[in-house]
This record gives C-alpha cells, structure tokens and sequence, in this order.
C-alpha cells in the first residue's frame, strides 16, 4: 500500500513573494532531477485558502511502501541541490514544522 509523508507549515510573512518564487525553482528543479525524485510515485502542493491560518501549506509525497520511502530520504539528503534548497526553505518557513507518514487503508 502507498504511503504519504505529508507536512505542514507556514510561510514566514514577508517571505510570501519570495516563496512563490522558490517553488516555481524547486518544481523544475524536481522536473531536472529525476535520478533523486524518481522514487515518488507523486508531489503535490497545498495552500490554504478558506479558514484555518493564512500562510498555511501542506506537502504531500506519494511513495510506493516505507522501503521506497526510506532509500528516497537517502537519495534527497544526498543531492547537493537538494540540500540547498532544505535550507533555502527553512528560512522562508516558521517553526513549527510537522512532517508524518501516512498509510493507505483501502
């Protein structure tokens, strides 16, 4: 069954523009790398719109089992851009930050 890693943040305020930015880099920067991002079946991106916390995002990544998953977390933190990028978002996100895993039922 699938398994999802799904976070949650928020965009630091004066840090929205920039944001934007950064995402437009990062998805083509998936789109070039497919060696460190072929593992994930799917990425998708979400911004919250109606209630809750403006500002608010949640990321999710589709991958086929926790092994996938796991040989996928390796070959991230190993891609140098990568890295830059995780830091590059840690800047222009706000604590705290939440990241689970996520099974398939049915």
């Amino acid at each position: 069954m699938a398994v999802f890693s799904v976070g949650t943040y928020l965009v630091k305020p004066e840090k929205r523009k920039e944001f934007l930015s950064f995402q437009k880099r990062w998805l083509k920067y998936m789109k070039d790398h497919p060696e460190t991002f072929g593992k994930a079946k799917s990425w998708k991106l979400l911004r919250q719109s109606i209630g809750g916390t403006y500002g608010g995002y949640v990321e999710m990544w589709e991958f086929d089992n926790l092994t996938e998953y796991a040989k996928s977390r390796e070959k991230f933190n190993s891609d140098k851009g990568y890295v830059e990028f995780k830091e590059e978002w840690l800047r222009l996100t706000e604590h705290p930050r939440t990241w689970n895993i996520w099974e398939t039922v049915m």
